[in-house]
């Protein structure tokens, strides 16, 4: 049955036909803030892509924060977590990123993307489980071993595409996914990020940097507009020194994308 689970992921998503737009003029919103990258729009309403950079769009980059969307379902799904109130106690040790010196809930430690409290969650999880999970979900391709438990997902060999995060998302917005109803609830809840009347936006976003060059930015998720979705993956990249405007750029760009796409 697990063998089974993942071939139907990965085969849904090697033959799932779309059509797809190109749109270089997109370009104006990378380089108005002076960064390279690629963005995926995904219309199931019309089975369409609109895309900048459609190949750079297939290219396999680390996940970085945004392997916090599964890690949260498997996180569940095992018991790890409990629900969106679970407290993630602080370890005590001091990081450089304010936010990450004190206890979470699940819900917190998702919005201020709480490495260190889902390197605890990914060492309960363990070995075994966790590349169980990963493999029956059809999430990139994910190197997962016994020296990297904790960081597979921020360094290494581990990857996907930003083709493979929309295919992910759709599939887990459809229910297609080995994860509880309740659980895919759960994670729905905390991947809310902002409400109007009629639109909803979800997402994460998520950085690969470090020595890394270039350092790679993401920001993953879907708008639910009236009764349609729309799914969109946003890849950015830019040299050492990183500039301030990085890790707003993730959304900055992505959202200014989608209002002129009419989807926000």
């Amino acid at each position: 049955m697990k063998i089974l689970v993942t071939l139907t992921a990965l085969l849904w998503f090697s033959y799932r036909p779309a059509s797809i737009t190109e749109r270089p003029d997109f370009e104006r919103f990378f380089a108005e803030k002076q960064l390279k990258g690629s963005f995926l729009f995904y219309d199931p309403q019309r089975d369409h892509y609109t895309a900048y950079h459609f190949e750079r769009a297939r290219q396999r980059f680390l996940p970085a924060s945004t392997f916090k969307i599964l890690n949260t379902l498997i996180g569940l799904e095992t018991g790890v977590i409990q629900n969106e109130t679970t407290v993630m106690k602080w370890d005590s040790v001091t990081r450089e990123i304010d936010a990450w010196n004190r206890d979470h809930t699940l819900e917190t430690a998702f919005k201020a993307s709480c490495v260190p409290c889902y390197q605890a969650v990914a060492r309960k999880v363990g070995l075994k489980r966790m590349q169980e999970w990963v493999a029956k979900t059809g999430y990139g391709t994910m190197d997962i071993n016994a020296d990297n438990l904790d960081m597979f997902w921020l360094e290494g060999k581990s990857a996907i595409s930003q083709e493979e995060q929309v295919d992910v998302l759709c599939r887990i917005h459809e229910g297609n996914v080995p994860f509880s109803k309740r659980n895919l609830a759960v994670l729905k809840k905390i991947m809310l990020l902002d409400e109007k009347p009629g639109i909803r936006l979800y997402g994460k976003t998520g950085w690969a940097g470090g020595n890394a060059n270039p350092n790679i930015g993401w920001f993953v998720g879907y708008v639910e507009k009236g009764d349609k979705v729309y799914y969109f993956a946003t890849n950015i990249e830019s040299p050492q020194p990183v500039p301030n405007t990085f890790a707003p750029a993730r959304r900055e760009i992505t959202e200014a994308i989608l209002k002129e796409l009419g989807a926000l």
